[in-house]
């Protein structure tokens, strides 16, 4: 038995309305992918017009014709603002706007004047066009996540299309009077190329989401909390199988004394600290470095392609700015100082977790010199083997 257009219709509304009820299950469990809501939100406005339309295919009506063009230019409006707030992360008020204040010019007028065809030119077009834009947004965003990202952007493509045809269809017929709902074959296949779409894009949309929820947790399980550079397993899982050649360099840094930082200051003195410390470290930084917080309040900066003497110049740089850096905390103002050590790569290339050590016995060389220097460790001239750090007590603060 063939579905009548009502039967698409109402189809069509009813997955419309699932798939908006979805969207905003799948944004409970994520809160900040808040394109999900936007794009749920968008969805009633286009549910209660795509009911409104098949009422006025039963008897038409201005009013129920008018209502119907607004409700549709605000809801795709309000997706096209949404595929915009997932590509920045920011919602457009300015884009629901414009998109619906433009297919209202483009269709109510007409409608008021009696040409009701001309008036469904606008809509179907107006429609088409905030479509595509849509589809521009996620092919825009298309890197973070490909297969999913393209297959959205053609879906929204794919629908985009069926509306030009029902524009193209009215444009060719030339009839700007109708008397009532278009009826043709663009209007017979639409529905049915929508509701196709619309499962598509639910079900790529909750992909998508799933998909970034998990480079959340990835992103969380390598990123330090407090100050948010890399963790040590990040550090050896970007470094732990490269050999280490004679232009790439390790530099370790610790903050000199920075247990009485806490014990003067307070535990939240400290970790503004660490924040602050870490801002300086990633001061003029490359694509190609990498800066980590170790553990408490040890850092450390891998330098690749790195010239001769340039990780020493870098790392007396850092010990240079920070230690003239006045910290005020609580109405008190006090400075802090950093110590560094400093490796190299060799020839023959060697292994990441060699080259940290190497960099963290010249760290503890600097220590026992004074602090507040910088100490640099070679293959030629090491720092004497029997230094080593058993445990992060046994390193003078």
């Amino acid at each position: 038995m063939e579905l009548d257009y009502n039967s698409l219709l109402l189809a069509l509304g009813v997955s419309a309305s699932c798939l908006a009820v979805t969207l905003v299950g799948s944004w409970f469990s994520r809160r900040p992918e808040t394109f999900l809501l936007t794009c749920s939100a968008g969805l009633i406005p286009i549910v209660a017009g795509i009911f409104t339309y098949g009422a006025y295919v039963d008897k038409p009506r201005l009013t129920l014709a008018i209502l119907t063009f607004v409700l549709f230019f605000i809801g795709f409006s309000t997706i096209w603002a949404a595929g915009y707030q997932f590509r920045t992360r920011r919602f457009s008020k300015a884009r629901a706007l414009l998109g619906s204040l433009t297919g209202i010019a483009a269709s109510v007028p007409a409608m008021l004047a009696g040409y009701d065809g001309l008036a469904f030119m606008g809509d179907n077009i107006v429609v088409t066009v905030l479509l595509l834009l849509t589809a521009r947004e996620y092919w825009l965003s298309r890197q973070e996540a490909p297969a999913p990202l393209y297959g959205i952007t053609a879906l929204y493509t794919l629908t985009a299309i069926s509306f030009a045809l029902c524009a193209g269809v009215l444009i060719w017929d030339g009839k700007l009077v109708l008397g009532h709902a278009p009826d043709n074959w663009a209007e017979d296949v639409s529905p049915a190329i929508c509701i196709a779409g619309m499962t598509g894009i639910g079900a790529l949309s909750l992909a998508l989401h799933q998909w970034r929820l998990a480079a959340h947790h990835r992103l969380q399980a390598i990123t330090d909390p407090l100050t948010g550079l890399l963790n040590r397993r990040a550090l050896f899982d970007r470094y732990g199988h490269r050999p280490f050649g004679p232009s790439m360099a390790v530099i370790v840094f610790d903050i000199d004394r920075f247990k009485s930082v806490n014990d003067q200051h307070g535990h939240a003195s400290g970790d503004m600290v660490l924040k602050l410390f870490a801002g300086e470290l990633a001061v003029g930084l490359r694509a190609s470095d990498t800066v980590a917080r170790l553990g408490g309040e040890e850092f450390a900066l891998v330098l690749d392609n790195a010239l001769p003497g340039r990780a020493e110049q870098i790392a007396e740089r850092v010990r240079d700015a920070f230690a003239a850096r006045e910290i005020t905390a609580d109405g008190k103002s006090f400075a802090c100082t950093v110590s560094a050590g400093v490796a190299l790569g060799t020839a023959d290339g060697i292994a990441f977790d060699s080259v940290l050590s190497t960099a963290d016995k010249a760290l503890y060389a600097a220590k026992r010199n004074g602090r507040n220097r910088v100490e640099v460790a070679t293959y030629l001239h090491a720092v004497s083997p029997d230094i080593s750090r058993t445990a992060s007590c046994s390193r003078p603060g």
